[in-house]
């Protein structure tokens, strides 16, 4: 059984094809010539597990993707309320190119290695770019959808529901990223720890512990550790999130 992770080694970045989200990044459309003029401009960036990546009202300086690793988007207020916003996982786009002001705060959740664009260089490609743009509205659009699925898990869904839907959507990004498609004893390495899951669905640690726990004794999961999960079934998974396999919430 092949273990997915989120998380590993620094890419090489000489070549891009080699990429372990190349399939899913934004240049996952581009041709040759087009990855060897982001190949000019791209940096990889390392940053530790609770560094900020942007702070929300600083400038844009750079974009790009999260390679490996996790991070947290969220919004601030002037009296120190927090809100999450949503997750981010490795071929997430960071940034908005056009815009000059973050409007979020991002903030590593494990170690995260990114590979960063010049905004202005990258908006320059993107300009001259035939494959580019249309990658990162279909990106753009996928984002408002994963918005708006945030916005039902913490309005509307119970502790279970929430629990549920993180496993899944993680469990489903990290089969995505390995390029194999199994319903079944799908293993993979959570890369939260259940306080920061507690942190970002808005639960206690002792439900986040309660949830999982009933998860595993309805064999829906098996946990090893702390965070080896084995998805026992994904439709079966499926069904605990709350929603139908169309995207819509069950009655």
């Amino acid at each position: 059984m092949k273990i997915a992770e989120l998380t590993g080694d620094k890419p090489d970045s000489k070549n891009c094809d080699e990429c372990p989200i190349r399939r899913e990044a934004i240049c996952s459309r581009c041709q040759p010539d087009e990855l060897d003029l982001l190949d000019k401009i791209k940096v990889y960036r390392t940053y530790q597990k609770g560094e900020t990546i942007t702070y929300m009202g600083d400038e844009i300086s750079h974009v790009g993707t999260l390679v490996t690793g996790i991070a947290s988007m969220s919004q601030v207020m002037e009296d120190g309320r927090r809100q999450i916003m949503g997750i981010l996982l490795p071929s997430d786009f960071v940034g908005r190119p056009g815009r000059s002001i973050a409007q979020y705060e991002i903030v590593a959740a494990s170690e995260i290695i990114m590979c960063r664009f010049e905004i202005k260089a990258f908006e320059t490609l993107l300009a001259n770019s035939p494959t580019l743009g249309p990658r990162l509205l279909e990106m753009a659009m996928d984002e408002l959808d994963a918005a708006r699925d945030w916005m039902l898990l913490l309005g509307r869904k119970s502790a279970r529901e929430k629990i549920a839907t993180l496993i899944h959507t993680i469990a489903l990004k990290s089969r995505s990223l390995l390029e194999i498609n199994i319903d079944c004893d799908f293993q993979f390495t959570l890369p939260l720890t259940r306080e920061e899951i507690a942190d970002y669905l808005g639960l206690t640690i002792e439900t986040v512990s309660r949830q999982l726990s009933a998860l595993r004794q309805d064999n829906i999961i098996t946990i090893q550790g702390q965070r080896q999960i084995t998805v026992k079934d994904f439709g079966h998974l499926m069904n605990e999130t709350g929603n139908d396999y169309s995207g819509n919430v069950l009655p």
